[in-house]
């Protein structure tokens, strides 16, 4: 393992709630177990205490949560769109621009711990941004119902384009960490199906989950980091392609075609065990002709961008993803 420079350490605040906390034994989890603590978790994530972690939402926003039926299936979603008052939720145009968001965490997670990073999207783009809560990762829900999850909630918003207020023709996915395999796979298949996307941005993103996931470099330097470990991204794999699943379908990284997709911003924290996956899906993309911006920041953590309260770079990301977004949906 190579040494970790000054300017590599954590984050003071990532230290210290590692030293306050103990990660629990993930192996060793029956399922009863994973669904109290994933319920428990998830509680902290969106309680009013854990935005000192997540970060305060901008105050111009309007957050609720809204339902979209689907066939056989009803998803929870979280929506920010810029109050009255802030562009009167109308940009001059038939409609905002939509920025479809898919949280990460894999089989613990829930769309408010992005309320920080949404709601400013929402109110500086400014965009409608909907967060799926997509199924959850169990003994019995495969990475493909999430993958679902997101493509399905996409199709439904812009075929009810004005029911939602917003303009179909400038659309975008947004994905932080398994939520970026989501998006990325939601991003081939718009492209597959025909349905224009402006950009895709993939955060610390898992884009690897055949049997090379762990040979990346990263992972054997960061295999035991202080918001993302090994034996986490085991169990998050075990869930995800159960055996007889191929998990290349389930993996970016290894799709056939990458070309003809919407440009892509990748933002990688350096202290992530993923930090390689990114790295590697950018070249992918940039090597198929997609258009792909590779944004590193020394010094982070997986899962940085939601946990502002802790990680003084997740800012900096923001600016990027809003810059990043603001040229893409304009015009």
């Amino acid at each position: 393992m190579s040494e970790v420079t000054v300017a590599e350490r954590p984050p003071l605040g990532i230290r210290l709630l590692r030293a306050l906390g103990k990660d629990p034994d993930w192996l060793a989890m029956t399922a009863e177990e994973l669904v109290a603590y994933r319920d428990a978790e998830n509680r902290k994530r969106a309680s009013r205490l854990g935005r000192v972690v997540t970060g305060c939402p901008d105050r111009g926003a309007a957050i609720q949560w809204q339902e979209v039926a689907l066939p056989g299936l009803t998803l929870p979603v979280r929506v920010y769109r810029p109050s009255p008052g802030r562009d009167g939720g109308r940009d001059g145009r038939a409609g905002l621009p939509l920025v479809l968001h898919v949280h990460g965490g894999g089989f613990v997670g829930t769309a408010a711990q992005s309320d920080w990073v949404n709601s400013h999207l929402a109110v500086r783009l400014p965009a409608v941004v909907v967060s799926v809560e997509h199924r959850l990762l169990d003994p019995d829900t495969p990475l493909s119902a999430a993958v679902d999850d997101g493509w399905d909630v996409l199709r439904h918003l812009l075929r009810h384009a004005a029911q939602w207020g917003i303009d179909p023709a400038r659309t975008a996915v947004f994905g932080e960490s398994t939520g970026s395999m989501i998006t990325a796979l939601v991003a081939i298949r718009a492209r597959e199906a025909g349905l224009p996307l402006r950009a895709q941005v993939l955060v610390n993103p898992a884009v690897d989950l055949t049997s090379t996931m762990y040979d990346h470099a990263s992972f054997t330097e960061h295999a035991n980091s202080p918001t993302l470990t090994m034996s986490y991204m085991r169990l998050l794999r075990r869930f995800a392609v159960p055996p007889g699943t191929d998990p290349r379908a389930m993996s970016p990284l290894y799709a056939d075609d990458l070309s003809g997709l919407a440009p892509a911003l990748v933002v990688v924290p350096t202290i992530d065990p993923l930090a390689d996956h990114g790295r590697s899906y950018a070249e992918r993309l940039r090597a198929a002709g997609t258009p792909a911006r590779l944004a590193e920041h020394p010094g982070a953590t997986h899962a940085f961008l939601s946990m502002p309260g802790v990680v003084p770079q997740a800012k900096a990301a923001r600016k990027e993803i809003l810059e990043f977004l603001r040229g893409a949906l304009a015009g």
